[in-house]
């Protein structure tokens, strides 16, 4: 405990801890998809080992060639390109939820590594950190 931490005991300051973004909702209609990119890029900033995952409709905010002008909202899915820039690497999409949205791995516009929903189930166990948005 000390003054800068205001009692509360920091323990080892490099520590990385290993975080996982799951995105299940789609990318327009709510905060949610925006928000969780917001926040994974705010985690990376601190160094810490983080992972994304798409699920449900979640693998909708990877769809290449999104037009937002309709809804009036900004297309923000550029933005997963520059996710290497900021060495978020590890992006996930559930197998399952890309297929019953007739999706493959071409439709998306960042590479991604796709799971089967066990295989996803013990990645997630394997995290210190599960945010889900």
């Amino acid at each position: 405990m000390n003054e800068t931490t205001g009692g509360v005991d920091e323990g080892d300051p490099g520590l990385v801890k290993k975080f996982m973004f799951v995105n299940r909702k789609a990318p327009y209609g709510t905060i949610y998809a925006l928000e969780g990119l917001e926040v994974v890029l705010i985690s990376a900033a601190f160094d810490q080992d983080v992972s994304m995952v798409f699920m449900d409709d979640g693998v909708y905010q990877l769809v290449k060639g999104q037009h937002t002008k309709a809804i009036g909202m900004k297309n923000f899915s550029p933005t997963y390109r520059a996710l290497e820039g900021y060495d978020i690497e590890k992006l996930y999409v559930e197998q399952k939820s890309m297929e019953a949205r007739g999706l493959t791995e071409a439709d998306l516009l960042v590479p991604v590594e796709t799971l089967s929903s066990a295989d996803m189930a013990g990645l997630m166990r394997s995290q210190d950190v599960v945010i889900d948005f």
